[in-house]
């Protein structure tokens, strides 16, 4: 990946100057080459990492595994666009092996991702079927470790 790519994916808040520092470019180059990515597509958005536990420790996220009909002329990608407009739907996937997508929604409460799975997403023409699994706790997000004060310690041998 393009050195300034890089560290914009891991702090998007360094100063135009910082990152001229850091890549021996002038700021004036930085912000042209930021311009051009944005115009290009290749930055398509500007996101703070969030600890979920810390914004609504009741909050929901699940991850769906869908197996889906692939469709003549489209394959899987117009069913993946069509799942990944649904605005509960955080993040969607085309993956290798047992499943076709994995989507990550999120919610309030599970009564919500219920009400997801079982009256949108399963509904769609061409799901075959989906497995549910719930994140319990997040340790590491978009590659920032999240410390919630806890030190790992080692359990007690016992005989």
């Amino acid at each position: 990946m393009d050195p300034l790519l890089e560290l914009l994916h891991q702090n998007a808040k360094l100063s135009r100057e910082d990152l001229g520092r850091m890549l021996k470019m002038s700021p004036e180059e930085i912000d042209e080459r930021i311009r051009r990515y944005e115009a290009d597509g290749w930055i398509l958005a500007y996101q703070a990492v969030i600890d979920p536990e810390k914004v609504d420790a009741d909050a929901v996220t699940a991850f769906i595994e869908v197996s889906i009909t692939p469709e003549r002329g489209g394959g899987f990608d117009r069913l993946a666009e069509r799942i990944a407009r649904f605005d509960e739907v955080k993040t969607c996937w085309l993956m290798s092996g047992g499943y076709d997508l994995a989507v990550m929604v999120e919610g309030d409460n599970l009564r919500e991702i219920a009400r997801f799975v079982s009256e949108k997403l399963s509904t769609v023409e061409g799901v075959i079927s989906t497995a549910t699994r719930f994140r319990l706790k997040t340790y590491k997000q978009n590659g920032v470790l999240l410390s919630h004060g806890e030190r790992a310690e080692r359990l007690a041998v016992a005989p």
